[in-house]
C-alpha cells in the first residue's frame, strides 16, 4: 500500500493484506501466463480474487458479530473458489501444478486467519443476550 499510516481498520489486519497479495498474485496471472485464456476459470479467479478482500473489508465495518461472520464465511467461500479456479486450470493444462502453489499457500493462510475469525465472532454471537 502507498499509505505509510493505515485510514481505515482493516488494513491492519493481516487477513486483509494477505487477500490483497493474493488479489496481486492472481492479477500478475492473468496479465501473464492466462493472457488471452478465454476459460470462464479466469473469469471466476479475477472475480472471486477480488471478493475475497472486498468480503473481508466490507464485513469488519459491521456492527454486529453475526453480521461480520456473514461476510468473512463469504470471503472464506470466494478463497476456496479461487483455488478451485486454479485446479481448473491445472486440470485444463493451462497452468502447472509447480505454477499454483504460491497462490495456493496464500490462499491456505487466509482461509486459516477466516476460520478462525469465524469461530471467534460465532463464540461472541451465543455470548451476546436473545430475548425470546
Amino acid at each position: 500500500m502507498t499509505h505509510s499510516k493505515p485510514l481505515f481498520d482493516h488494513e491492519r489486519l493481516d487477513v486483509y493484506r494477505v487477500a490483497i497479495e493474493f488479489v496481486a498474485w492472481s492479477g500478475e496471472l492473468i496479465d501473464g501466463p492466462l493472457r488471452g485464456c478465454h476459460l470462464s476459470a479466469v473469469s471466476q479467479l479475477d472475480r472471486a480474487s477480488t471478493s475475497v478482500a472486498l468480503n473481508i473489508a466490507e464485513g469488519n465495518g459491521k456492527r454486529t458479530p453475526r453480521d461480520r461472520c456473514r461476510f468473512i464465511d463469504s470471503a472464506r467461500g470466494s478463497a476456496f473458489e479461487c483455488a478451485s479456479a486454479l485446479d481448473v486450470l491445472v486440470a485444463r493444462r493451462v497452468l502447472t501444478k509447480e505454477q499454483v502453489v504460491a497462490g495456493k499457500s496464500l490462499l491456505h493462510r487466509d482461509v486459516g486467519m477466516l476460520s478462525k475469525i469465524s469461530v471467534s465472532l460465532s463464540d461472541h454471537e451465543e455470548d451476546v443476550y436473545h430475548p425470546r
